[in-house]
């Protein structure tokens, strides 16, 4: 090491004249230890790996999303009272048996049930040390339920009627970055069909805060969308439109590849991207809180979910899902 704090080779004419500091080193050794596990060079992460779910060991901490009670389980909002826990899942079907993940043995499977609005949702919650870049990746996929027998519809053997049958997911989190703070929740949303079965295949933000359960006490309207205040509070994503691959029947699951990042000191979206397709969105706006919250000091929570508008079971698998950060 040479008095600039720097390292390299004795430089000579024609010789390389870089110069690494002891960052770009670290950098290096980083890179390479991740290129060399196949579970990590799957991943695009930031400089360190705040968790890596691997489901062939469990939910490792993704559990269902109910809301604040009493006590009483009665007294939950309707909205929030049947979210379905997610479950470990082999991906098995009933023409084919076990499909199995992109890796391993399981996948985490949310499942809603088969009646039009009703929403399965997860949450992992943590903690941040310091504001900066958070970074979600995951590989995923979605499914409608099949139909066993004959159904309605015209069936040419490469577009199927299910294709109408899975609704829609999110990915959000939920962020405080103090008591009585500063509160949001980002929440982007893929919405494949309308209630009318209807193809929309694009992308969507919220304009509107979710209601919380201290709203909904102190008087605001009952909700039947968890994230905003009326089901009409969204607005489609710049360039959002997005056709994911569904392969023409139901039992036919084919993953895609998620990177979602988002900034908590600007308080703001930063980039999707979903296979090859980014979308920027620093200039998405994000709503928050007008009021404070109690005891939410550094928060930092993520969610998955699913809904159906059918009378049709929707299922979101993630294969596995590891999240960075750039402090």
């Amino acid at each position: 090491m040479n008095d600039t704090g720097t390292m390299g080779a004795p430089q000579s004419r024609g010789a390389d004249t870089r110069l690494y500091t002891a960052n770009d080193l670290a950098s290096a050794v980083r890179e390479g230890i991740r290129a060399a596990d196949p579970k990590l060079s799957r991943f695009n992460p930031l400089p360190r790996i705040l968790f890596h779910d691997d489901f062939d060991y469990g939910v490792q901490g993704w559990c269902e999303l109910i809301g604040n009670h009493n006590g009483d389980l009665d007294t939950v909002r309707p909205v929030l009272s049947d979210t379905r826990p997610p479950q470990i899942s082999t991906c098995s079907f009933f023409d084919i048996g076990t499909h199995g993940p992109l890796s391993g043995n399981y996948a985490l499977k949310l499942a809603t049930r088969a009646k039009p609005g009703h929403m399965a949702l997860a949450i992992k919650r943590a903690t941040f040390q310091k504001p900066g870049l958070v970074q979600l990746e995951t590989y995923f996929t979605i499914k409608s339920e099949a139909w066993i027998g004959a159904r309605e519809g015209k069936h040419d053997g490469n577009i199927d009627p299910s294709v109408s049958d899975f609704g829609e997911f999110c990915i959000g989190n939920d962020v405080c970055d103090r008591e009585f703070g500063r509160r949001y929740h980002c929440a982007l949303r893929y919405v494949n069909a309308d209630a009318d079965g209807n193809l929309q295949r694009r992308w969507f933000y919220k304009t509107s805060v979710q209601t919380t359960t201290k709203m909904e006490v102190s008087g605001s309207p009952a909700v039947s969308d968890y994230h905003v205040a009326h089901p009409n509070d969204w607005a489609p994503v710049p360039n959002g439109e997005h056709n994911l691959c569904y392969n023409e029947v139901p039992t036919k699951i084919n993953w895609h590849y998620l990177r979602y990042q988002f900034d908590t000191e600007a308080g703001r979206n930063v980039e999707l991207q979903v296979n090859d397709k980014i979308m920027d969105l620093r200039d998405v706006p994000v709503p928050r809180f007008p009021h404070g919250y109690w005891g939410l000091e550094r928060l930092l929570n993520f969610s998955i979910d699913v809904r159906t508008h059918r009378p049709v079971r929707n299922f979101l698998f993630l294969n596995t899902c590891l999240v960075s950060v750039d402090w």
